[in-house]
């Protein structure tokens, strides 16, 4: 599960190939060094975690206190995402671990201010209890267990863990969508984020579609972003919010997962440079995949009528952009996205075929509606 991947956080961090650590790696750190307090009388200052990989990890401790006679210790972890524009880069994860008198063995996780709580099914995830995936609530749990030792041996443990900044982060996430409220999640199978995780973001839509089907929606919503997501909640408000699901550059895991999940309507909201691209066959969108097939542009330029002149324009240009602005100012702009988006209509069925009604609805830059394109209309 990773929808605190969707959003980018701070906009001005730069590319790099830094790599950083999960909050599920974090919130392991904070656990192990809440535990070393409790048995030691005093929260060390950097503690070794285990990662899911199998790795060893220095952290650094913030906010190291114990409470001896309330058996309780409490250890912070700030969270260094490396050079991923992750939302949760900066956040602050914490653990208060807490004995158990007379729970041998047990080892309780819980979540606390901050960490998101479960409301849907789909997640994998317990309804009602804490978004904890399960690679790190595993690992959480190896983590203070490792240095527990004999005190496991009488009594227990429950770790609370917390995100102070945790709600207000949410927010700049898919989380809600999900049907994840109140907070982040804690999450990482490896416990290392890599620099523009294409993986994390194709996970986010595989998991956004499964929610959808969970929760027994006909219709899902596939959106190259977050302009043309509100651009067809618009032309769509009679479904619900987890229909819309933003695909980004990921055409084939979406129309993958939404034909294993049965779902009988699929609707493609985009404009017209991803729409080129789809028209293309293209699994992934993205620019450093491949480039706009420009002769698609011209000949879908001609087929409605633009001039002969501006078709070969089209055709040496370096954007669609330039095509839909040009064909805009001689009244062909609607006819030109429709021609589009049949010939994507054509190519998707083509690639991922199935007992699906597929529609494409196509806007401008600025998110203004231009044309909806029937699957019976490309026929």
């Amino acid at each position: 599960m990773t929808p605190d991947k969707i959003r980018k956080g701070d906009a001005r961090r730069k590319r790099g190939n830094r790599t950083g650590f999960t909050t599920g790696a974090c919130s392991a750190a904070a656990a192990r060094a809440a535990t070393l307090g409790l048995l030691q009388g005093r929260v060390p200052e950097t503690v070794v975690c285990r990662l899911p990989n199998g790795e060893d990890t220095v952290f650094a401790v913030i906010d190291g206190s114990v409470e001896e006679g309330a058996g309780l210790a409490h250890a912070g972890i700030v969270k260094d995402a490396g050079d991923d524009p992750d939302a949760t880069h900066g956040a602050r994860l914490t653990a208060d671990v807490r004995i158990l008198r007379r729970h041998a063995g047990e080892v309780v996780l819980k979540g606390g201010t901050g960490v998101g709580v479960v409301t849907r099914e789909g997640l994998g995830l317990e309804v009602g209890g804490p978004a904890i995936n399960p690679a790190p609530r595993r690992n959480i749990a190896d983590n203070v267990r490792a240095v527990a030792g004999d005190l496991l041996e009488h009594d227990g443990l429950e770790v609370t863990l917390s995100v102070p900044d945790g709600e207000a982060i949410a927010k700049k996430t898919l989380n809600g969508r999900l049907g994840i409220l109140g907070g982040i999640s804690i999450l990482g199978t490896t416990g290392i984020v890599r620099p523009y995780s294409t993986a994390a973001f194709r996970a986010s839509v595989v998991q956004a579609i499964d929610v959808a089907a969970k929760q027994g929606q006909t219709s899902v919503v596939l959106t190259t972003g977050g302009r043309t997501e509100k651009f067809a909640m618009k032309q769509l408000p009679e479904l619900d919010e987890s229909c819309f699901v933003q695909m980004g550059d990921f055409v084939k895991a979406a129309f993958a997962t939404a034909l294993k999940r049965k779902l009988p309507n699929i609707v493609v909201g985009a404009m017209v440079g991803k729409l080129t691209k789809m028209c293309q066959g293209l699994a992934v969108t993205h620019a450093w995949k491949a480039e706009i097939d420009r002769d698609i542009l011209a000949e879908s330029a001609r087929e409605v009528g633009a001039p002969v002149d501006l078709v070969e324009e089209i055709r040496a240009a370096e954007t669609a952009r330039f095509a839909a602005e040009r064909l805009a100012t001689l009244g062909l702009a609607v006819a030109f996205h429709q021609q589009l988006a049949k010939k994507a209509i054509r190519s998707l069925k083509d690639r991922y075929p199935g007992p699906y009604h597929l529609t494409v609805l196509v806007c401008d830059f600025e998110g203004h509606f231009i044309c909806r394109v029937e699957e019976e209309d490309a026929q």
